[in-house]
């Protein structure tokens, strides 16, 4: 049975997470791996903005630091520079949507929240920022902590796990209890496809995605265009669309709960396909055939 949470509390916005949602990119960052520097302006960002709204996201998520692999990081200021005429110009413009900020800083994320911002998505699961636990504690937002194999920098390098499932889910059990401890409540899990894991090992993950089910916790799950797509298919960012809808279609039979993506319309296609084929399924099981 699946005791995962239904709904979660976004700034008094209740998320339904009865069926998949999906959370739509907005990268301000001028180097990320696909879209980098594309939405600068506030004319640019609105306008994608809205397009993802209009396709049918339930949640935007902002980032203005790139994670790419290698990446280098900026400072505090220069991300806050970056990030909260954003989050606040999203929040006046689209007073319906869930803002999401992707950050492991504990003073962005308070910012964030401040300006606008419903959930944080924090890529290093509270390991970058020794104060990102108490701080989302006291903001009582909810909190998507992913896993990762180290900074963006670094984490390509030396890769080594035992059983990267096992690995990845023996991490989310020690966090886990430190978030309960700082009195987090709606906790979304990522297992951080592409962040310190080789081609081989992001498709281990995917193939025991059910596994995190064990957590009874949403599972997010974010592969859009990423290179253990292009270089299992020898193809680009630019033309990993179909490689992407794939990856989603199997992460949704596996149970992801939110899809972390660049192209919505897709994946909103790809969860109606996968609902209805579940309704028969369920039919099926439930007439003994």
């Amino acid at each position: 049975m699946d005791m995962r949470p239904k709904t979660i509390n976004c700034g008094g916005k209740l998320l339904d997470l009865s069926s998949p949602k999906v959370m739509g990119i907005l990268n301000i960052s001028p180097d990320s791996f696909f879209d980098g520097g594309k939405y600068t302006s506030e004319e640019q960002w609105l306008l994608q903005a809205k397009k993802m709204v209009d396709e049918g996201a339930d949640i935007l998520d902002i980032g203005a630091v790139s994670t790419r692999p290698g990446a280098q990081e900026i400072d505090q200021e220069e991300e806050l520079a970056r990030l909260i005429p954003v989050v606040e110009s999203i929040a006046a413009n689209f007073p319906k949507i869930i803002i999401s900020v992707d950050t492991w800083r504990a003073d962005v994320a308070k910012k964030s929240v401040e300006s606008g911002a419903h959930i944080i998505n924090d890529i290093s699961g509270g390991l970058f920022d020794k104060n990102m636990a108490a701080t989302i504690g006291k903001l009582q937002v909810p909190y998507i902590m992913m896993h990762t194999g180290g900074r963006p920098d670094v984490m390509q390098q030396n890769i080594s796990y035992e059983n990267v499932v096992l690995d990845v889910m023996n991490f989310f059990t020690k966090q886990l209890q430190t978030l309960r401890k700082n009195g987090i409540h709606d906790i979304i899990i990522d297992p951080g496809f592409g962040f310190g894991k080789t081609v081989d090992h992001n498709y281990q993950l995917l193939a025991k995605l059910s596994s995190l089910q064990l957590f009874d916790l949403p599972i997010l799950v974010g592969v859009s265009r990423k290179s253990m797509i292009q270089k299992l298919i020898n193809t680009t960012a630019e033309q990993s669309l179909n490689g992407s809808t794939v990856v989603h279609t199997i992460a949704l039979t596996n149970g992801a709960t939110i899809l972390r993506i660049h192209d919505v319309r897709e994946a909103v296609e790809a969860i109606e396909i996968v609902k209805k084929i579940n309704i028969f399924a369920s039919e099926a099981y439930n007439s003994g055939c």
